[in-house]
């Protein structure tokens, strides 16, 4: 009786491991790169940065009822709220992947796992650009 099919047809999963913090950050570097040049000369000095998980001061700023339920963060002062005036002591505009939540998020679903990084990545240099949630959300909409 055979349960899984043919061999050939199938990946070879026995030695495969979970990405890797280090892998992550080759994968959003590669979605940032792919995405398109105009795109990211607006982005300017956005930081990329990954992580296993929010820090405990984000989950509790959030109201976050587990560490599971975020995927990205974009910290800083977004373009629409920046002026031209540097402030001494801010901290650099930040995008944050997170590398469990995002791996439970593709383990439940039917996307790529460079496809989420990517939607992931998008979301949040829409944050940086100062849209909402439900503005970022309306664009998706559209081109969907």
């Amino acid at each position: 009786m055979k349960l899984f099919g043919s061999r050939a047809a199938r990946p070879d999963w026995s030695d495969a491991k979970a990405p890797d913090l280090d892998d992550f950050e080759k994968l959003a570097a590669a979605a940032y790169a792919a995405l398109p040049a105009q795109f990211r000369a607006l982005t300017g000095g956005v930081e990329i940065r990954v992580a296993d998980f929010p820090d405990d001061e984000v989950i509790e700023d959030m109201q976050l009822e587990s560490e599971f339920d975020l995927l990205g963060l974009f910290t800083g002062v977004g373009l629409a709220h920046d002026s031209a005036v540097p402030e001494t002591g801010r901290q650099p505009n930040r995008v944050w992947l997170y590398r469990r939540p995002i791996l439970d998020y593709w383990a439940e679903n039917e996307e790529t796992l460079g496809d989420i990084v990517t939607h992931v990545l998008v979301h949040e240099i829409g944050h940086h650009f100062g849209l909402s949630d439900d503005d970022i959300y309306g664009i998706e909409d559209s081109v969907a």
